[in-house]
């Protein structure tokens, strides 16, 4: 009430001060009319004198004094035609003095209840911290969270046999409740009908099987279809398995988005940017959260208060429009001279400056292609050197090598 109660009192003063402004008449030097009127009038007490002193005779004074009285005339007429500036009419100048108020105080009331936060006072910064605390903890759960999520949009249309499949392997996986390999084909196929909710309960029946051996790629998997499941919410649940994902890969991506998406959906637009920043520097330009992150890391950090400016995103990778063009062509050995430099292009670089797991598992395969599988193998050797511990990407690499078929 005290808020409404100030506001609407500088607001009432503001608009006092408008309309004295005004109502009050300039006081202007008197203009050539009023002069000129001043003049002519002592000329004519001059007339008098000089016909009095017998100086001009009744003849001169009459005619000296028709003229006189002819400019007096003349110089009030112009000064009825003349309007001082700022002498409009009263009325008008009071209807625009109410247009003025209720512009003044009706675009401020309607600027406050869009951009204001009415019943709010400037919480401290402790106070603010401790509210989303208490909002990170109360957040609804992953069941609450799917009962109100609205169904995904555009899903593919079910094949009837690929259901009718996916039925079956419910019922083998009922009859064998402790099969890893099931519950892991049942996560992968759930999810492939568009059913993230019977998938992520799947994958968690998978974790539970494998115990102390599930690694990070089973956690985040986890964690993402939770977070499908949910239209793009992290619940408890889903950051649980997060946190799991990056007790065993730190550096893992996936997990580190959506750690700094649940911050951002509980009022800690500070911690999200932390996270979000070194992560979207450390990324290569073709990561599937790159476009996320670059959509709102502006507005997180104006919400923080910090002053951050996108950076240009850098190219993808891989070869350019002139490139395809150029290769179209070509004749066969000439295209293959072309894709053997650009492989050579990737192969320097990434022993030279390193890259993603994606980058390593583009040039084993593209090793693979062209027939050199003892030198993919060599790479994919080095590779694992490179990201050992990092489960997700050693779980890339491998599916590289079997693509290059040295690995079965």
């Amino acid at each position: 009430m005290m808020f409404w109660i100030l506001t609407s009192a500088l607001t009432l003063a503001s608009a006092v001060l408008l309309a004295l402004a005004l109502l009050r008449r300039p006081q202007s030097a008197p203009d050539r009319a009023e002069y000129d009127i001043a003049v002519y009038r002592d000329q004519l007490k001059g007339v008098e004198r000089d016909l009095a002193r017998g100086v001009i005779s009744e003849e001169v004074a009459g005619r000296t004094r028709t003229e006189v009285k002819r400019r007096i005339l003349e110089a009030d007429k112009a000064r009825s035609a003349h309007v001082a500036p700022g002498t409009a009419p009263r009325g008008v100048t009071l209807a625009l003095i109410a247009v003025l108020g209720l512009v003044l105080g009706g675009g401020s009331f309607a600027a406050y209840l869009k951009l204001g936060a009415p019943g709010f006072g400037d919480l401290p910064l402790k106070t603010r911290i401790e509210n989303a605390q208490t909002l990170r903890e109360t957040r609804p759960s992953q069941s609450e969270a799917e009962a109100r999520a609205e169904p995904l949009p555009g899903f593919p249309e079910r094949d009837p046999q690929f259901v009718k499949l996916v039925e079956q392997l419910r019922t083998t996986v009922a009859d064998r409740p402790d099969d890893p390999r099931g519950f892991e084909l049942l996560a992968n196929n759930e999810a492939a009908l568009g059913n993230f909710s019977a998938a992520h309960k799947a994958q968690a029946r998978l974790i539970e099987l494998r115990g102390a051996d599930a690694s990070a790629a089973d956690y985040i998997t986890w964690a993402d279809l939770m977070v499908i499941a949910t239209n793009g919410y992290v619940s408890p649940e889903a950051e649980a398995a997060l946190n799991e994902t990056l007790k065993r890969d730190p550096h893992n991506g996936p997990a580190r988005y959506y750690i700094g998406l649940m911050h951002a959906q509980t009022g800690r637009p500070d911690m999200a940017f932390r996270i979000w920043k070194p992560l979207l520097e450390e990324s290569t330009p073709d990561a599937p959260w790159l476009p996320a992150i670059r959509g709102q890391i502006e507005e997180l950090a104006f919400r923080a208060g910090i002053d951050y400016r996108l950076p240009e995103a850098a190219p993808l990778g891989g070869p350019s429009a002139e490139d395809m063009d150029a290769a179209a062509e070509m004749s066969p050995e000439e295209r293959m001279e072309m894709i053997r430099s650009m492989v050579e292009g990737l192969s320097e670089r990434l022993a030279s400056e390193g890259g993603a797991p994606s980058e390593w598992a583009r040039l084993i395969t593209a090793l693979g292609v062209l027939g050199e599988t003892g030198r993919a193998n060599a790479i994919y050797a080095e590779s694992k050197q490179v990201f050992d511990g990092n489960a997700a990407a050693l779980n890339e690499l491998a599916e590289a090598a079997r693509r290059a078929e040295i690995l079965q």
